[in-house]
């Protein structure tokens, strides 16, 4: 009997000793969910020819065009229709309403209601960026941007180019006229040749060879130096002495940029300028 409530009082210390332990919530984490972009932008859209083209009307394909869907692991046809829900046939329900996909003046309006039609061109038509290309206002101005800069920093080079230079980025883009134009036609046509093509005014001006091609020709018209007929050599004006040889498929003037880089070049330079004065 003894025994029996001594069983009993260690079995109450035990269920008072789990009482008086501490309850240990846990916490639930809560998953926060990434708001999710749509897939498909709902806007206006505009759909112009390539190439610049704008013929009165263009038909482009709207029927028996193909995709791959890389989900599926086949082709799907595509059709352009005004009632269906998808631009996919094996999902087309009921009567079908063809459509046709004409471009006006080289441009083709599409409305924010007309979403299957949008991603036809957009995402599924294979003439998509080859026969027309849909019109990024946000693209475009970024590339305005970028051109005005160019322009800028073309001009503003040109401006403070000094006539030598001028001389000779204008002989490379307009040869021998540049000659018999005075300094301020020079001027005048170096800025408007920055402003109409300013990658290729830039390219000329940074050009290393540019202002020795140009001493070159200079000394070259004015009988300093002489080319051979055959454009093979340069001579010496004044007693036909030898100075170089043009390789082989290379233009004489550039060879001749590169050459004066060389120690007997540079003697030969210096001479050429002192002459130019």
């Amino acid at each position: 009997m003894a025994k029996k409530k001594q069983t009993t009082k260690v079995v109450e210390q035990e269920l008072v000793e789990v009482m008086e332990q501490p309850i240990v919530e846990t916490q639930k984490t809560e998953v926060t969910k990434k708001p999710t972009t749509p897939d498909w932008e709902i806007k206006d859209r505009v759909y112009v020819l390539t190439n610049g083209k704008s013929p009165l009307s263009a038909i482009i394909k709207s029927s028996g065009i193909f995709w791959f869907d890389k989900q599926k692991g086949y082709e799907r046809e595509i059709r352009v229709t005004k009632n269906q829900r998808t631009p996919f046939v094996d999902e087309f329900m009921g009567t079908i309403l063809p459509e046709a996909i004409i471009f006006r003046n080289g441009t083709l309006s599409v409305p924010k209601n007309k979403v299957i039609l949008q991603k036809i061109l957009s995402l599924y038509h294979p003439h998509s960026g080859i026969r027309f290309e849909e019109v990024n206002k946000v693209e475009e101005a970024k590339d305005d941007l970028q051109y005005l800069n160019l322009e800028l920093e073309a001009m503003n080079a040109a401006v403070g180019l000094d006539i030598d230079m001028a001389e000779a980025v204008m002989r490379a883009e307009i040869g021998s006229k540049v000659s018999s134009m005075s300094s301020k036609e020079l001027k005048r046509d170096l800025l408007v040749f920055a402003k109409r093509n300013p990658d290729l005014f830039l390219d000329l001006m940074n050009d290393d060879n540019i202002h020795l091609r140009n001493v070159g020709i200079k000394a070259t018209e004015l009988g300093i130096v002489k080319l051979s007929g055959d454009n093979r050599t340069f001579l010496w004006g004044t007693n036909d002495r030898k100075l170089m040889t043009v390789p082989f498929d290379e233009h004489p003037y550039s060879a001749l940029a590169s050459w004066f880089k060389t120690d007997e070049g540079m003697e030969v330079l210096n001479s050429i300028e002192k002459r130019l004065g």
